[in-house]
Order: structure tokens, then C-alpha cells, then sequence
């Protein structure tokens, strides 16, 4: 898939859209569909073709890359009657960049062989900043042979494509990155939270501590937009209360305790009920606030 091909993209969100730029700069013919067609306009101008639903996109295309919110819209657009399954034609890849439940990456790769198709679970990290720089961390489970034809495309917008296994494999690594950002972003919430109570200046206080032993990608990127109080979503919260509940069940399948995992997850879920579930994750530092 280095050559220019047909490729086709169900969820232009935050993210999405950004990873479609790339791949009409790339000059693939690019065909989308998302639930608001206003908001693609500027894709639309740039030269990505419309289709009404994921079924039309997938009729089109060689390739189709999926990025929603929930476990439940990746069933509705690939299960559903206009869906993916129904209306792509064999030998369609299909790639799921949604962060989604492993258990549903299993099935969608037993149906895609099923129907002659194929398909990858893709999640992908880095947030908005990620996917405008084409930076993004993207963890890949299904066939390695799938996953090696698509490489080219996903070096467009990651610079760490790592193929983790079977099936799932990419999903069970995303919860793993969840797991870790979860406490990362307690710590970058405190550390500020600190440095405030102690009279310093938090932004040469991050000078200090984002390039040395304490230094995450939290506390690099989203720390700043904390001081600036800036809550605007790279990342929605709700979409990461999604993520950290997703692995809070994997974990209890596998009877391990997460208590890290827990106390993040029951603070962000306080955070949506008082209204903030459309900011960024970064408006966790609001459950510091007096």
C-alpha cells in the first residue's frame, strides 16, 4: 500500500480528521462519512469525497479506516445494515482506531474472515497534538501479513507503529497505555497543585521537572494547557472514562487489582457528573481546585 490507493474513513473527529489530511496530502483518494457532514467541510474542500454511510464509504474503497467514540458505534458501523460488513466488497482491510474492548476486536476479525475480508485493531495514542504532527503511537493485533501491507499507510500519521500480535493484541496494549496515563495525570495535577500551595511559579517549576526523571507526556502537553486553563478537547474526558472503565473489566477478568486505575477513574467520573465531561482530560486539575 504504498502506492496511491482507495481509502476510506468512517469518524472524522478530533483526531480523524487530522489522519484524513494526511492522507490526501499522501495523494490517496480518500472517501469519508461522519454523523455531521458540516463539520468534514474542510475535509470536503480539500478534496475527500462524501458517502452517506460507512456502508458506502466501504463499497468504494481498498481500505477503510474506522475512529469512533464507543464499543457500541463500532458495532453499529460495521454490524449494521449499512454497515461495513454488509456492503464492503471481499478482500476489503479494514482498521479499527477506535480504543475499544478487545473482546470486540476478536469478533470483528472472525467476521471479517468470515465475509473474505480482513481487519487490524489499530488504537492509536497521542491525543489531537499526535495526530496533526503525524506522531502517533499506533498498537496494531491481527495478521502480520495485513499489517505489513498497511505500514506504509500508518507511517502517514504515526512515528510508533509497533505490531503487538493476534487479534486484541492492539486493544489490551491500549488499555495498558490508559492504565499508565490514568496516574500520570494524577501526578501532573498534584505536582501543580503543589507548586502553587508552595508560592512558585508553576510554568518554571514544569521547566524544571518535564525534562528530568518526573517528565511524562502529560506533564509536557497538557500541564501547560492546565495553566493556561485551557480545557478544549484533544482527548475527551467522557471518551477516557470509556477507556479507563474498558480496562478496569479487563482487568477483573484477569483478577488483576488496578488501585491507581480506580481512584483516577472514580475522579473523572465526579468530574462528568458536574458537567465536564466534553472538556479535555486535563481538566482533572479541577478536582484540585478550592
Amino acid at each position: 500500500m504504498s502506492r496511491k490507493a482507495k481509502v476510506g474513513f468512517v469518524g472524522t473527529g478530533v483526531m480523524g480528521k487530522s489522519i484524513v489530511k494526511h492522507l490526501l496530502a499522501a495523494g490517496h483518494e480518500v472517501s469519508i462519512y461522519t454523523r455531521t457532514k458540516e463539520k468534514a467541510k474542510d475535509l470536503l474542500d480539500l478534496g475527500a469525497k462524501w458517502a452517506e454511510s460507512p456502508g458506502e464509504v466501504a463499497v468504494q474503497v481498498e481500505v477503510i479506516f474506522t475512529m469512533v467514540g464507543y464499543p457500541s458505534d463500532v458495532e453499529e458501523i460495521y454490524y449494521g445494515d449499512t454497515g461495513i460488513f454488509e456492503n464492503g466488497k471481499p478482500d476489503l482491510i479494514a482498521i479499527d482506531l477506535t480504543t475499544s474492548t478487545p473482546t470486540l476486536a476478536i469478533d470483528l476479525y472472525k467476521k471479517a474472515q468470515a465475509v473474505g475480508m480482513s481487519s487490524l485493531d489499530a488504537p492509536v495514542s497521542g491525543g489531537d497534538v499526535g495526530a496533526k504532527s503525524g506522531k502517533l503511537s499506533i498498537m496494531v493485533g491481527g495478521d502480520k501479513d495485513v499489517f505489513d501491507k498497511i505500514q506504509p499507510m500508518f507511517s502517514l500519521f504515526g512515528e510508533n507503529v509497533v505490531y503487538q500480535g493476534k487479534a486484541g493484541a492492539g486493544q489490551h496494549t491500549k488499555m495498558a497505555n490508559q492504565i499508565a496515563i490514568a496516574s500520570t495525570m494524577i501526578a501532573a495535577c498534584e505536582a501543580i497543585t503543589y507548586a502553587k500551595e508552595a508560592k512558585l511559579d508553576p510554568e518554571l517549576v514544569l521547566k524544571s521537572i518535564t525534562t528530568g526523571a518526573a517528565g511524562s507526556w502529560s506533564l509536557t502537553n497538557l500541564a501547560p494547557r492546565m495553566l493556561k486553563g485551557d480545557f478544549e478537547a484533544g482527548f475527551y474526558m467522557k471518551h477516557f472514562i470509556k477507556d479507563m472503565g474498558i480496562a478496569l473489566d479487563e482487568s477483573r477478568k484477569m483478577n488483576v487489582t488496578l488501585p491507581g486505575l480506580e481512584m483516577a477513574y472514580s475522579m473523572y467520573r465526579n468530574l462528568a457528573e458536574l458537567g465536564f465531561e466534553n472538556e479535555g482530560t486535563q481538566s482533572l486539575i479541577k478536582a484540585y481546585d478550592k
